[in-house]
């Protein structure tokens, strides 16, 4: 084959392998995006300098990625993307107020992402903190009054408490997003939004995504 014909077929197969990345579920992006984090086999090696310049002009992510701030979880890295794929809102215990469904709103409305994914993580702080009923004289005993209602749903219950209760304050995260008037609530319903759960382990670097 001349050189001329290799590159060709190069330029083809690259336009093609952009294609379908483009086409493939919100959900399943992320599936195989932590997959490779796993690992360790990421594709995300740019060139940064090219990428910044082509989103100067605008951002169109796939999906909307609510975690902890905890500094273990960095959502573009566990789920291996690069710059201009994921709206991130981030608070203490993945939990949501005004201004984080404000922040989400834009994203789906303005911006166009059609998947929510509310991520927990193992050995969370802010829900451990909630369920060994510690309190504080500051803002930090706001964050836990919002995750208790999921240690309150998880007492008696058999087995790891802090993973129940984090998995627990997930779906509760959910319910209020998907209950979110008046945005999300209703492209949840009509079914133009996901919204999705997931639980982050942070020796394996694996995501159970939540049925």
């Amino acid at each position: 084959m001349n050189a001329f014909l290799s590159l060709a077929l190069s330029v083809i197969l690259v336009g093609m392998s952009h294609l379908s990345a483009a086409e493939v579920d919100p959900m399943q992006r992320l599936k195989q995006g932590n997959d490779r984090y796993a690992n360790s086999s990421t594709v995300c090696h740019e060139d940064w300098t090219a990428k910044r310049t082509s989103l100067v002009e605008g951002q169109k992510p796939f999906a909307i990625i609510v975690s902890c701030s905890d500094s273990r979880v960095p959502p573009e890295i566990i789920f291996d993307q690069t710059l201009g794929h994921l709206f991130v809102v981030r608070m203490a215990g993945n939990i949501v107020d005004d201004f984080a469904i404000g922040s989400i709103e834009y994203g789906v409305s303005v911006l166009g992402a059609k998947l929510i994914l509310v991520l927990g993580h193992e050995s969370c702080g802010a829900v451990d903190a909630a369920l060994k009923g510690m309190k504080f004289d500051n803002h930090i005993q706001e964050v836990l009054d919002d995750i208790q209602p999921a240690v309150d749903a998880t007492k008696g219950r058999k087995g790891n408490l802090l993973e129940l209760a984090t998995k627990q304050n997930v779906r509760n995260v959910k319910e209020t997003l998907k209950a979110s008037k008046p945005v999300l609530a209703k492209l949840f319903a009509d079914g133009s939004l996901k919204i999705e759960g997931g639980y982050y382990y942070l020796d394996s670097g694996k995501v159970e995504f939540f049925k």
